[in-house]
């Protein structure tokens, strides 16, 4: 396993008595990318800040190649980091080419006329090395931030929301070629978004903060399919929580049957327990006895989510084939397919019936 590039130990950060970031631990490895994600004000932006040296810690130790480059007493100079940055507004000189604005940070180095095509290269730009900033698209200029940051061959690069300007598709396309980029060069990289799509789609690791404590840094794949809490599985994706109980330690009894899952559960067995559901761990099954009617649905072009109305009362969503299509008022018959089951401890009252919905309202600010 490769060693850490950048190590947050027991980070915090404050701005006057107010804590924004409390005892944030993160290891990211050697030509990973990671990402922190989560709502505004949980502090992912300052953590990011901190990193690059614009802001001071007040507690804990910022570590590059087991180099300390912050503690509460100690703060390298961000021009001394080695960290190169991509910021949300690109931050492009507008007096200076294309090829001027990415060779800004080769300082009298002979191979630097070379180094600067190469990149443009890279970033498809090879042919745009004498235009100027407002001559290029949103795509075009967040592509010169990138080549610019990567110039003076920093271990580590930042990128504060780059693709927030830039609109559905060419957001997505872009993602997708950063990372190629970056994966092709093994550089190193740390990502703020408040986009979920996006950040699995960039990185390896991402943290969920939630008020500046890391609820789990870990792979796009298990923080879906395996959070560590509730504020987790509530954050990441569409989903909800219905009551259950407990028959053993992978078994729950619910409102729509008996539920097995494929791993053993530390609670006590009899309790009541939070079930998590995701749209798509509902399946169609006209042969089933567990029926549900179509309150609503949602167009999304190869699939359609449904919201489905139990005889209970409580309402759940369903993502189907778009070839299934049903109409407000149908009766659907349901099945269950959710071996990974994931369970909490009940949280309020024990109902049976109750449903607690996991609509979280998400992050729709840029900074935190």
């Amino acid at each position: 396993m490769s060693s850490p590039v950048l190590e947050l130990n027991n980070l915090k950060c404050s701005y006057g008595q107010q804590l924004i970031v409390n005892d944030l631990n993160i290891r990211l490895r050697e030509g990973d990318i990671g990402c922190l994600l989560g709502p505004s004000g949980c502090g992912k932006t300052t953590t990011l800040r901190a990193i690059a040296g614009f802001e001071p810690i007040t507690g804990g130790e910022i570590l590059l190649d087991g180099k300390a480059l912050s503690t509460p007493t100690l703060r390298i100079a961000p021009e001394q980091r080695q960290i190169g940055m991509v910021f949300q507004d690109y931050a492009l000189f507008p007096h200076l080419t294309v090829a001027e604005n990415v060779g800004f940070g080769i300082h009298k180095s002979p191979e630097r006329k070379r180094l600067v095509e190469e990149l443009l290269a890279l970033v498809k730009l090879d042919k745009l090395g004498s235009r100027y900033p407002h001559e290029l698209s949103g795509g075009q200029q967040q592509r010169v931030a990138l080549a610019r940051a990567m110039a003076p061959n920093p271990r580590l690069l930042l990128l504060d929301e780059p693709f927030s300007n830039l609109d559905g598709e060419l957001r997505r396309r872009l993602s997708a070629e950063v990372r190629d980029i970056l994966k092709s060069r093994g550089i190193s990289a740390m990502l703020v978004t408040h986009d979920q799509a996006e950040a699995f789609a960039v990185c390896d690791h991402v943290g969920v903060l939630k008020d500046g404590q890391l609820q789990q840094w870990d792979t796009p794949y298990n923080l879906y399919h395996e959070p560590a809490t509730p504020f987790v599985a509530s954050f990441i994706g569409q989903g909800y929580f219905i009551r259950g109980q407990l028959l053993s330690s992978d078994t729950v009894q619910t409102e729509l049957g008996v539920i097995h899952g494929n791993r053993a559960y530390q609670l006590p067995v009899g309790g009541a327990v939070d079930v998590l559901l995701r749209p798509d761990d509902l399946v169609g099954d006209a042969h089933s006895e567990l029926r549900a009617r179509v309150i609503d649905r949602t167009f999304q072009g190869a699939t359609i989510l449904y919201r489905m109305q139990l005889q209970t009362g409580t309402q759940l969503e369903a993502l189907f084939p778009s070839h299934a299509d049903h109409q407000p008022g149908d009766e659907v018959g349901l099945r269950v397919a959710a071996e990974h089951l994931v369970v909490f401890p009940a949280q309020g009252s024990v109902n049976l019936h109750a449903q607690l919905p996991l609509e979280q309202v998400l992050d729709t600010g840029r900074s935190a």
